[in-house]
């Protein structure tokens, strides 16, 4: 099942003396996150508006409206930030990693199943899906000569292995 709420990254500390907080972002680059005027905060997912953000070293600083000194900043110290899925638009055959994880793998030929996958590594050429089956793990990596389709709503992504692949 597609999460509403995606985490984009924790506040990790405070920094300077107008209630910023550094976030260490979980997204794919720090940039991204900077795109967002709102984000959702902690488990109760409240939404906060982002004043303004800026890319520091691989870290984010942000100022969250209504978080205007350095002690109000620290009460947010290690809470999450989300976003909302709807506030993001993906690229057609692009994914959201938490979608991926648990999806059933299986081949596009035979219907054996492979496994579910366990993980998505991000190697820079591609990404490289570790698939863990009931006796060993599998890596399938991402691409369009393996990967057949992909049914986030079914729970199901079809592949057709290399030669080799799995040996």
């Amino acid at each position: 099942m597609k999460k509403e709420f995606l985490e984009a990254g924790k506040i990790v500390t405070t920094h300077g003396i107008r209630g910023e907080v550094k976030i260490m972002p979980y997204c794919d680059s720090p940039e991204l996150l900077c795109e967002f005027d709102r984000l959702f905060l902690g488990k109760n997912k409240d939404e906060v508006a982002i004043e303004r953000a800026r890319v520091f070293k691989s870290t984010v600083i942000a100022k969250i409206e209504g978080v205007d000194t350095p002690e109000d900043a620290e009460k947010l110290r290690n809470k999450m930030l989300y976003m909302h899925r709807d506030d993001l638009e993906l690229d057609e055959d692009t994914y959201f990693i938490s979608d991926l994880i648990g999806m059933e793998v299986r081949d596009a030929d035979s219907g054996q199943v492979y496994g579910e996958i366990a993980d998505v590594m991000q190697t820079g050429a591609n990404d490289v899906y570790v698939v863990k089956g009931a006796d060993r793990e599998y890596l399938v990596p991402a691409i369009a000569d393996v990967v057949v389709s992909t049914d986030i709503d079914g729970g199901v992504m079809t592949i057709r292995p290399l030669d080799g692949l799995f040996d």
